[in-house]
């Protein structure tokens, strides 16, 4: 929906507001002005749409409405939502609400939303189902539904049917609104739909409430235009728009000096950055050039896709420093066939191209990476191919899936003619290819001493603390709790599949009597 369409829509419910049929109209009239993911539409977007805005602040008039009032954020999907919930609750705080992380104390209840695969869906929907007995309970409850799967017609249009008890929707283009949303959710008896797209804009200045001290996340661009066919993100997330990166070394100074030990940039693309930008020849490489200079111990960046990983970023990381030597490079498929019907616009062979190129550069490095299996009309062979190019790269981790359809992507137009069967299969076969590359990789640490950033203590143990090397490998091992927050040299005395332990062979500084 876009802004034009949004106003009139309020015009429409105003002039609507006594007639009682109005109510029954409302997910009709939402029907027609959502629009559905267009592939033919999103490909036509231009670069000369962004906007960036450095002026944003909470309105005066909104100043202290949360005045007693507590929220709670539950976040599904990526590092960009975990990011985009630290944004609302900053702004939630600079209304004047306190945070809190029990629902039943909450005032307002928001669900961050992702769209990636239909389980995550299924999973807010049932939180929805279980959340309606509380907002029977407390009628000024306000509850919300954001994030990625926001911007989804079918989505928006099944919580406007079966979900009325949600009082607001808006998505990912829209988070600087929300103190108008809650205004307008506090005032209206309807539920506030808010998902027209301001994907052109690039919003500076949004407050922030961080979790933790030790590592930070930090934007440095938004949306993809990649359009892989399974991949609803291009049009969850928008188009591909960087942040100046004046604005991002400022942001990254800034956290240095606030004592974080590591950050990470983020984009949907985050190798594409730069290449929106006009006048300039600045892209990620540049950029990581520029913050390996600042005195953080630890700078990493995700997602990457392997089409816009070019020369200049090998060369840069290969500076070593404080970037760090592990890449997550989805490959998704090792056919090449498989890979031309996903669009993913490369073959096996450029692939493998480029794994030769960052492992020339970066003899140590360590590479992970992400695969679909039983994407239609992969083969047994095509699955084959995936499983050589696995053992060819030598990855030492993998996020693997079976694929699901996504409504409003080309690939939920294919027939979907793998059997579920030999989905499972395949994925069963993968995983114990990935245990097994896993644990090889792991054993190579039994003996060494490795860096680890320590971030608190063992989900299993209190008296363990865990963190993780710079090539994000997670150790436990017993320190006293003033290590947290610091790099502390560790000797590894166990390799398992997905951890390591060791002990520490360092003495502590004493800690200053304040």
């Amino acid at each position: 929906m876009n802004e034009k369409q949004r106003l009139e829509g309020q015009q429409v419910e105003t002039a609507n507001s006594s007639d009682k049929k109005s109510a029954k109209d409302y997910s009709k009239y939402f029907e027609q002005v959502i629009t559905a993911p267009s592939l033919k539409e999103a490909k036509k977007r231009g670069k000369e749409e962004v906007k960036y805005h450095n002026d944003f602040a909470i309105p005066e008039e909104f100043r202290g409405m949360g005045n007693g009032r507590k929220f709670y954020i539950r976040t599904y999907g990526c590092q960009m939502n975990e990011h985009d919930t630290e944004v609302m609750a900053g702004i939630f705080l600079a209304l004047g609400y306190e945070p809190t992380d029990n629902t039943e104390d909450a005032n307002v209840i928001l669900l961050n939303t992702c769209a990636i695969r239909e389980n995550a869906e299924n999973k807010v929907f049932g939180e929805l189902g279980h959340l309606k007995s509380l907002k029977l309970e407390k009628p000024d409850l306000l509850l919300g539904v954001c994030g990625c799967m926001s911007q989804e017609e079918s989505v928006v249009n099944k919580i406007l049917k079966t979900y009325q008890q949600v009082d607001m929707i808006f998505g990912t283009h829209n988070i600087h609104r929300l103190p108008n949303i809650l205004n307008e959710a506090y005032m209206s008896k309807e539920m506030v739909v808010e998902v027209w797209s301001k994907e052109g804009d690039v919003i500076e200045n949004l407050p922030k409430v961080r979790r933790g001290k030790i590592k930070a996340w930090v934007n440095i661009m938004y949306g993809c235009d990649k359009f892989c066919t399974y991949c609803i993100v291009p049009f969850t997330r928008g188009k591909e728009r960087s942040r100046r990166p004046e604005e991002i070394i400022q942001e990254v100074r800034h956290l240095a000096a606030q004592g974080y030990q590591e950050v990470t940039l983020l984009g949907q693309n985050v190798n594409a950055y730069g290449k929106d930008l006009e006048g300039v020849n600045y892209g990620l490489g540049e950029l990581m050039d520029e913050l390996r200079k600042i005195d953080i111990p630890r700078i990493r960046f995700t997602t990457s896709h392997p089409r816009d990983f070019d020369d200049r970023l090998i060369e840069v990381l290969a500076k070593g420093g404080n970037l760090m030597d592990h890449i997550h490079l989805p490959v998704q498929s090792g056919s090449t066939d498989v890979l031309k019907i996903m669009a993913r616009k490369y073959s096996r062979e450029q692939y493998l191209e480029l794994v030769r190129k960052i492992k020339a550069a970066i003899p140590n490095v360590a590479l992970t990476t992400d695969i679909i299996v039983g994407y239609p009309n992969e083969t047994d062979e095509q699955f084959e191919e995936t499983m050589s190019l696995y053992r060819e790269v030598g990855y030492e981790l993998a996020y693997t899936f079976i694929y699901s359809p996504r409504e409003g992507t080309p690939a939920a137009k294919m027939e979907d003619n793998v059997p579920m069967e030999v989905k499972k299969a395949r994925l069963q076969r993968l995983n114990a290819l990935v245990n097994e590359l896993s644990l090889e990789a792991m054993k190579k640490y039994k003996g060494q001493i490795v860096d680890v950033l320590v971030e608190g203590e063992s989900k299993n143990n209190p008296d363990v603390l865990a963190g993780y090397t710079s090539r994000s490998k997670l150790v436990n091992f017993a320190a006293p709790k003033s290590a947290i927050g610091k790099i502390v040299k560790v000797k590894i005395t166990e390799a398992k599949t997905w951890s390591l332990n060791g002990e520490m062979v360092e003495e502590l500084e004493p800690a200053e009597v304040k």
